[in-house]
């Protein structure tokens, strides 16, 4: 994936989102600031959990996950939290922009985009949220993963038919309880399908979300997030 520079950011050059010096490269951040996010490099290959590379970490040795892997970008620390509730929480679009971005380019240069028919499928949120927020934060970064990576997004293969508790503050049973027949899928025998979010925590939303496709026939499912609480 080769990135070149728009003749608009010639003219209007961007700075960074977080220190406010001169940005390079198209991405509304400075090297410095790039830099000092926290990669989630180490991690398991099942849950993302920063783990030796290339294993997998007890709990999914367990109790596998539904999704057959996971990639999340950051860890769920400064600074990429800090920009993630801007772009939740604030309505900076930016933000959430810069952060899929970033992903974009790990993905591609950690050859993670798996070959063959892959669609993204970003997670659904209940009306009620939308109509808060202004917007599904999953969905912008699934459209952003899409345009960069050559992949079909399709945000109504699912849809949140209930509306649940918020899960902050929940624990691990508590959101697995909370989401339970909280998703609907449409057919999508033998689809190859990849659920983008924007955090992993304990994986209740990913788990309801996955059991829905696989019912409605998903063949091979795989889970990307931006950031991976620890």
């Amino acid at each position: 994936m080769v990135y070149k520079p728009r003749f608009i950011d010639q003219l209007f050059p961007a700075t960074c989102l977080l220190c406010g010096a001169g940005a390079r490269g198209g991405l509304d951040a400075c090297t410095g600031c790039i830099a000092d996010l926290p990669l989630n490099g180490s991690a398991c290959l099942r849950c993302a959990m920063p783990v030796q590379a290339g294993v997998l970490c007890g709990h999914c040795l367990g109790e596998p996950p539904l999704v057959a892997g996971a990639f999340c970008a950051f860890r769920y620390a400064w600074p990429v939290r800090e920009l993630l509730l801007r772009f939740k929480t604030g309505g900076d679009l930016a933000a959430g922009r810069l952060l899929s971005e970033l992903m974009a380019r790990q993905l591609d240069a950690s050859q993670a985009v798996p070959e063959g028919d892959w669609a993204l499928v970003p997670v659904p949120l209940a009306p009620r949220r939308i109509g808060e927020r202004g917007f599904n934060q999953a969905e912008r970064i699934a459209r952003v993963l899409g345009g960069r990576l050559g992949l079909a997004v399709e945000p109504g293969l699912v849809r949140r038919v209930r509306s649940s508790q918020d899960q902050k503050g929940l624990s691990a049973a508590e959101r697995h309880r909370n989401l339970d027949s909280a998703f609907s899928a449409r057919p999508c025998a033998g689809r190859k399908l990849v659920l983008v979010d924007d955090v992993l925590t304990t994986g209740a939303t990913t788990r309801a979300l996955a059991r829905a496709l696989l019912e409605a026939g998903a063949g091979e499912l795989r889970l990307w997030c931006l950031a991976r609480a620890v």
